[in-house]
C-alpha cells in the first residue's frame, strides 16, 4: 500500500482534505484570484488546466510518490488552495511538501503558517518522519523568505536543476526540517499562530 494513508488534518481557519475532482470548479476559481498561473518562476495551472492538473496528482498518488490536499477555508468551507506530500520516500521516511499554491486573498494570511504546522505535526508525530523537504525556485523570494519563517534551513542550490514553464533554467533551493529540530520549530510555528490570532479583530 502506498505510504503516507490519505487523512483529513483539522486547524482553527484551515482545514486540509484529500484532493478529488469534487474542488475543480472550486480551484479553478481560486487560481484566478492573481491570475497565479502567469508567474514564470513557478508553475500554477490556469483555470483550462485545473483538470488536468488534478488528475496529474490523483495519478501520482497511486503510484506513491505524491499525497495532494485540498486547501479548505474553514470560514467559507471553500477551497482556496492545493499543498501535497511529494517525492516521497517510504523506505527512509522522508517527504518533501511542495506544489503549493493559494488564491492571492488569502496570501499572507495565517493560512500557509497552519497548513504547514497540520503537516509537519503529522509527518513527524505520526509518521516519523526523518526529515521534510522544501523546494523552490532562486527568483521565487516570496516562497523562500516564507519557507525560511517556518524555520527551515538551507541545504543547499541544484544548479541548472529543471527548466522552468518559460523555458529558462532553473536553480532550486532545497531547505529541510530534520526530526531533532521539530521541537523547537513546532514551538515557533505555534507561537506565530497565536500572535496572528491576537493581532485579528
Amino acid at each position: 500500500m502506498p505510504w503516507p494513508d490519505p487523512i483529513s488534518l483539522h486547524g482553527d481557519t484551515v482545514f486540509l482534505e484529500p484532493l478529488t475532482l469534487a474542488r475543480h470548479d472550486e480551484l479553478a476559481e481560486a487560481v484566478q484570484d492573481g491570475e497565479l498561473w502567469k508567474l514564470w518562476y513557478t508553475f500554477i495551472p490556469s483555470p483550462e488546466q485545473m483538470k488536468a492538473d488534478i488528475e496529474k496528482r490523483l495519478d501520482q498518488q497511486r503510484k506513491g510518490t505524491m499525497l495532494p490536499f485540498a486547501v479548505i477555508a474553514a470560514d467559507t468551507g471553500k477551497a482556496v488552495g492545493v499543498t501535497t506530500y511529494m517525492n516521497i520516500d517510504a523506505n527512509e521516511r522522508r517527504v518533501e511538501i511542495g506544489s503549493t499554491w493559494y488564491r492571492k486573498q488569502v496570501q499572507r494570511t495565517s493560512i500557509n503558517t497552519e497548513c504547514k504546522l497540520m503537516l509537519l505535526t503529522h509527518a513527524f508525530d505520526n509518521l516519523n518522519c526523518i526529515a521534510v523537504e522544501f523546494r523552490t525556485h532562486f527568483f521565487n523570494h516570496q516562497s523562500r523568505r516564507a519557507i525560511e519563517r517556518l524555520g527551515a534551513k538551507l541545504d543547499g542550490v541544484l544548479r541548472n536543476h529543471r527548466r522552468s514553464s518559460d523555458g529558462t533554467l532553473r536553480d532550486t533551493c532545497v531547505y529541510s526540517i530534520i526530526a531533532s529540530e521539530w521541537p523547537t520549530v513546532h514551538s515557533h510555528l505555534r507561537h506565530q499562530l497565536a500572535l496572528r490570532s491576537a493581532k485579528s479583530p
